[in-house]
């Protein structure tokens, strides 16, 4: 019976294991450790050799397998804080491992790189795969349809290849149009098969709803040169400007999206606004060598239609207005003969005859003949001494008179006293001749024909005598 409580410590256990440790030390370091690889490495790590300390970190240093891969491949190291490249765009925000990707020990020609293509986040890269799920032959894509040299390699000239099994025509004229650079504009989601262009700036409207892209964005070949094409009209019509040049250049204020013709102005925004009759004349009738320039003064386009034959200047809005051309009316307040009294109800043509109207005179006399009451007796002299504009008789005179002009009644007319005119006078228009005759006989007075021998200032107790 074995009493022996050490078991498998017994001293020659012990000693047995010591023995194979030996052994199994020194096999492993004479076969440079590679009895315990997992497989051959890649082709591309031949120079590693059986050095496994250069990609595995012994377990008690702070590094990983990935920090001993980074310092050999210093290139995606640097891609890593880089967004703009493959690596930096896959681990963007995520701890890397490499290792999860890339896989080693299966042999010198097998691939480095393995992943779950259909879980793979391809839009990461700028070009999602939701649109390239399925071939036209009905096969589903493999990441070698595209990358045909190495994953991280696309040649262009696959897209043309690919969509011209599609539609060989539209392709071809697409590329014309557009370029070969298909991923400068395209990221894989099909963001221009039905673009809505009510989400940019510029919202398609009237007859713009049917003009090809390429008519307003000429010569793109980005997502840069889409976005900067510009909104203004002239940027593509100033090649068909049919007023060349003389309007501006701003289509927009005449011409509008719905219908390049017929085409409206808004004269009321120029420094000419229509109004009046103006508004139905058409715009050639005014703008008849072009629109810069047009003369905006009346004459310019009236003077075929002057019944004045010029006579009364050019300055056809100081009477006419573009209500009414017949309906002339005149500010003779602006002028150098004022019309006050009964002048403002006289018509223009009893003074202007035969519509002559800068020559025409200012002179009382040009229209007012002196009348045959006067006797000749003021030759020469301005009518407006005796008469005024308010009432043309009875008429104020200031001259000399032998006679007091207050005799009897204040308001006392020439015509009162002189009869038939100036040159002739009598009392008897005021005084009873029968009257006068008696008084006079009774005062034994016999000649008293000549009144002013006796009354000289009008005064009955003046009289001086006589036979």
């Amino acid at each position: 019976m074995n009493n022996n409580r050490l078991g498998c410590l017994s001293p020659l256990a012990l000693v047995s294991a010591f023995i194979t440790l030996v052994i199994l030390i020194v096999a492993e370091i004479t076969s440079g450790n590679s009895m315990f690889s997992p497989g051959l490495l890649h082709a591309a790590h031949a120079d590693i050799g059986k050095d496994c300390g250069q990609c595995h970190a012994p377990f008690w240093s702070p590094q990983r397998m990935t920090d001993l891969c980074l310092d050999c491949h210093t290139k995606i190291q640097r891609e890593i804080g880089d967004s703009s490249t493959l690596h930096g765009a896959l681990l963007r925000g995520a701890l890397p491992t490499c290792q999860s990707c890339h896989t080693e020990h299966l042999g010198t020609s097998a691939s480095l790189t393995v992943m779950d293509t259909a879980n793979f986040p391809h839009e990461v890269t700028g070009f999602a795969l939701a649109g390239h799920k399925i071939r036209v032959d009905g096969v589903s894509f493999i990441c070698g349809d595209c990358h045909t040299e190495t994953i991280s390699r696309f040649d262009a000239r696959i897209c043309a290849e690919c969509h011209r099994e599609t539609g060989a025509v539209y392709t071809d004229l697409h590329i014309q149009t557009f370029g070969a650079d298909c991923l400068a504009c395209h990221d894989g989601v099909d963001r221009y098969r039905d673009f809505d262009h009510s989400r940019v700036p510029f919202t398609l409207t009237g007859a713009h709803l049917w003009v090809d892209c390429s008519g307003c964005h000429l010569n793109a070949r980005s997502i840069t040169d889409l976005q900067n094409t510009s909104a203004a009209c002239e940027s593509c019509h100033l090649k068909d400007d049919a007023h060349q040049g003389q309007f501006g250049a701003q289509c927009g204020v005449c011409h509008s999206s719905e219908a390049w013709k017929p085409a409206k102005f808004d004269h009321s925004l120029s420094d000419f606004p229509l109004e009046g009759k103006h508004v139905d004349v058409e715009c050639e009738q005014c703008h008849t060598s072009g629109y810069q320039g047009t003369p905006k003064d009346c004459y310019s386009c009236h003077k075929n239609e002057d019944e004045h034959n010029g006579q009364y200047g050019t300055a056809c809005e100081t009477c006419h207005n573009p209500t009414d051309w017949e309906d002339a009316t005149f500010d003779h307040s602006l002028s150098a003969f004022p019309l006050d009294g009964a002048h403002v109800n006289v018509e223009c043509a009893d003074c202007h005859e035969n519509q002559v109207f800068k020559s025409t005179s200012s002179e009382c006399a040009a229209c007012h003949q002196e009348p045959v009451f006067h006797a000749g007796m003021f030759p020469g002299q301005a009518c407006s001494v005796c008469h005024s504009t308010t009432d043309w008789s009875p008429a104020r005179y200031d001259g000399p008179h032998t006679f007091p002009m207050n005799h009897g009644e204040k308001n006392n007319t020439c015509a009162d006293c002189h009869q038939p005119n100036l040159t002739q006078w009598t009392c008897y228009t005021c005084h009873d001749r029968a009257e006068v005759d008696q008084e006079h006989r009774e005062e034994g007075i016999a000649n008293f024909s000549d009144c002013l021998r006796c009354h000289p200032t009008g005064q009955e107790d003046e009289a001086d005598g006589g036979d």
